[in-house]
């Protein structure tokens, strides 16, 4: 369900965002580029505007306006942190600049840290005491910090400035629930709605109240239908209704609110796992797997998705999945004795005879232990309970419960993975505008930068990155295009794969010719990288390399093809996987490829530290080699790479984003986020949306 606080910030955002533009638009300097930031900014393009605020910071880095508006952006794609700090950049050089106080205070606010965003408030009302926004925002503040008589006060101020303050009444409700005085509560609801229809977090809350207070389903669905009505793309609302629905009994009315919520939101968990339970209750029992698989595969730690799966598996005859989920079910929980009853009767069923008797006897000492000859202990009621006090004390604490380095680690790596079977791919590349961050991505590293004739097909930055030694080569026109590097591999049509044939049928007449020039060597190896053979580009490289060992570039095209060559070749080992899992040489195959494996990404990182030894502040080497690290499973080392990549070069945005993918790995969710901030900043989309899912 969707909480209180959570309403309120979803308010604040939207109150923050129609606030901005009254107090700072007289100020702003008339630069062209921080008007054109601006017109973005209207137009929804978040991050284009932030490309051109980050032009006007590198020209005038002593101008707090673009700092303020990137920051207006950066909170419109829910980095608040990389939010917060800009607007705290443009405090220090313009302390009155009211709105940067607020935009701070809503950062901090989201970032849950409600007493920094209260003393913002503070100093944004002492310029603007008027700011019924800020106003409202100091008081959600004060609730949360559960300082009621100061949000008490807050809101009779607020009050005094406009008596017909819808919102003032809803915060007021907000602070009575939290109060526990649920007759309160609803008197403001209900004041609150008497005086705007048009607020959702008011029908919710009343919802709320009547389910959990008087268990009136119906009413409570007539306020869910309202919140529907005017805010009808959030997920959420869809799967509270869903559950009020279930309880009149009205399971079409609800699966469909199921359905529908999925639609809107294809990785809720909850809604997966509750369409699951309804599923299984209704005889839908394959469906209801495939639900409680995909909260499994998002959430592997989810035990009573687990336990659900488990008891479906025995229900549709799967016994061998069945004995999976009942072995993980018994490792945490291993004096559950129907479970092994459970489990044994599955592997009778499967003609394991041998491991049922075992479970049934296991299941038997149990019993005579605890003198009894009925099941008595349940672990669902035990997680369920957990789960129950779990969130009691939370909402009693003053302070959330901090996330281990294991949390992170393991809510990361529920990011890795977009389930197979989803036909709708995501494409960063073309989705630019508005909050990007709402777009679920497959979390993958930015790739090796690349040797090539061709643009990348990263759109916001199209400038190729500069090396002197390119330069040379290009200004010597000695090859048959303009070499660049780039991201990834560049964009190729037909014709350009034509002439790329033609080029190589060139070179080969000059080599029949008896012409042996390493420049040759390198720029035919250079054609066939192009057309995908690596083996061919490595031969070519090694020549170049033996005629001219100093030639740098040279060891670059040669890693470039040897990471193309392993990358084919893990394709082909994904596919050939199921081909030769059954044969009887398949762990000696396995460990063949492993060797293959390890050899080839040895052979890259020789070539990459060749280079610095030529060039030792090669930027793009070192980001490399942190590549190279990380398929090697060396994250410390990776991190390290980056880091030299960094300090080579402040805007590589692409370390950045590795080396916050890199952190999180390792659990380290400060540093973390904060690089993906600034690689979102530099340009690099996915980050917003990772921002987003780690900082739920």
């Amino acid at each position: 369900m969707k909480t209180i606080s959570a309403i309120y910030r979803c308010v604040i955002l939207l109150l923050m965002l129609t606030g901005v533009s009254s107090g700072v638009v007289a100020q702003i300097n008339t630069d062209q580029v921080v008007n054109i930031g601006r017109n973005a900014l209207y137009f929804e393009d978040y991050v284009l505007a932030i490309q051109y605020f980050n032009q006007a910071i590198k020209a005038k880095p002593f101008l707090a306006e673009p700092y303020f508006y990137r920051s207006v952006a950066k909170i419109s794609l829910e980095d608040y942190g990389g939010a917060e700090q800009d607007a705290a950049m443009a405090i220090e050089r313009n302390p009155f600049i009211v709105d940067a106080y607020q935009v701070r205070g809503v950062a901090r606010q989201n970032l849950r840290n409600y007493k920094g965003a209260v003393e913002d408030y503070d100093a944004g009302l002492n310029l603007m005491p008027e700011d019924k926004n800020m106003l409202m925002n100091r008081a959600v503040c004060e609730i949360e910090l559960k300082n009621y008589d100061e949000a008490q006060q807050t809101f009779e101020r607020l009050l005094q400035l406009d008596r017909r303050n819808d919102r003032a009444y809803l915060g007021l409700a907000q602070m009575s629930l939290a109060k526990a005085d649920t007759a309160a509560a609803l008197e403001n609801l209900n004041r609150s709605i008497a005086l705007s229809k048009n607020n959702a977090g008011a029908y919710v809350m009343r919802a709320e109240i009547a389910t959990r207070t008087n268990q009136d389903f119906e009413s409570a669905v007539a306020d869910m239908d309202s919140a529907i009505m005017l805010e009808p793309h959030y997920a959420g609302y869809f799967i509270n209704r869903a559950y009020m629905k279930y309880n009149l009994d009205d399971y079409f009315g609800a699966m469909a609110d199921y359905d529908y919520a999925i639609s809107l939101d294809p990785a809720s968990q909850e809604a997966h796992f509750n369409r699951g339970l309804l599923r299984a209750e209704v005889g839908d029992n394959n469906k209801a797997i495939t639900d409680f698989d995909f909260v499994l595969n998002s959430n592997p730690s989810n035990f009573m998705a687990l336990y659900n799966r488990a008891l479906l598996h025995m229900r549709t005859g799967q016994y061998r999945e069945a004995v999976g989920d009942f072995t993980a079910i018994l490792k945490k929980y291993p004096n559950f004795e129907a479970g092994y009853m459970a489990r044994g009767e599955a592997k009778f069923r499967m003609g394991d005879r041998k491991g049922g008797e075992a479970d049934y006897e296991r299941a038997m000492a149990i019993f005579k232990r605890n003198k009894t000859h009925v099941s008595t202990f349940n672990p669902a009621d035990i997680e369920a309970t957990a789960a129950i006090k779990k969130a009691e004390q939370r909402a009693l604490s003053d302070d959330e419960e901090p996330e281990t380095a294991e949390d992170i680690i393991n809510r990361f790596n529920t990011l890795l993975t977009v389930s197979e079977s989803d036909p709708v791919k995501p494409e960063y590349a073309n989705r630019q505008r508005g909050h990007v961050q709402n777009d679920n991505i497959e979390v993958e590293p930015m790739p090796m930068f690349m040797l090539t004739y061709h643009q990348s097909a990263n759109q916001l930055n199209n400038n190729p990155y500069y090396l002197s030694e390119i330069s040379a080569l290009n200004e010597a026109r000695v090859l048959p295009g303009k070499l660049m590097l780039v991201v990834g591999e560049g964009q190729m049509s037909e014709d350009d794969i034509q002439r790329h044939f033609g080029n190589i049928d060139y070179y080969n007449s000059l080599f029949a010719q008896g012409r042996s020039r390493s420049i040759d060597y390198f720029a035919r190896g250079l054609e066939y990288l192009m057309v995908k053979n690596p083996e061919s580009a490595i031969s070519d490289a090694d020549q170049t390399v033996a005629l001219s060992p100093d030639f740098m570039l040279a060891y670059f095209l040669r890693a470039d093809a040897r990471y193309m060559q392993y990358r084919m070749a893990q394709a082909r080992d994904v596919a050939q996987d199921d081909l030769i899992a059954d044969a009887p040489d398949s762990k000696s195959q396995a460990m063949l490829r492993q060797r293959q494996d390890v050899t080839a990404l040895e052979q890259m990182m020789s070539d990459l530290n060749q280079i610095l030894k030529l060039a030792p502040k090669n930027v793009y080497a070192h980001y490399n080699k942190g590549n190279v690290y990380m398929l090697q499973g060396d994250i410390t080392s990776a991190i390290s790479s980056y880091t030299n990549a960094i300090q080579l070069k402040p805007d590589l945005a692409e370390a950045y984003y590795n080396r916050g993918l890199m952190y999180l790995r390792m659990g380290n969710k400060a540093l973390g986020i904060a690089d993906l901030s600034k690689a979102g900043e530099l340009g690099v989309l996915p980050s917003y949306n990772i921002l987003k899912r780690m900082t739920r």
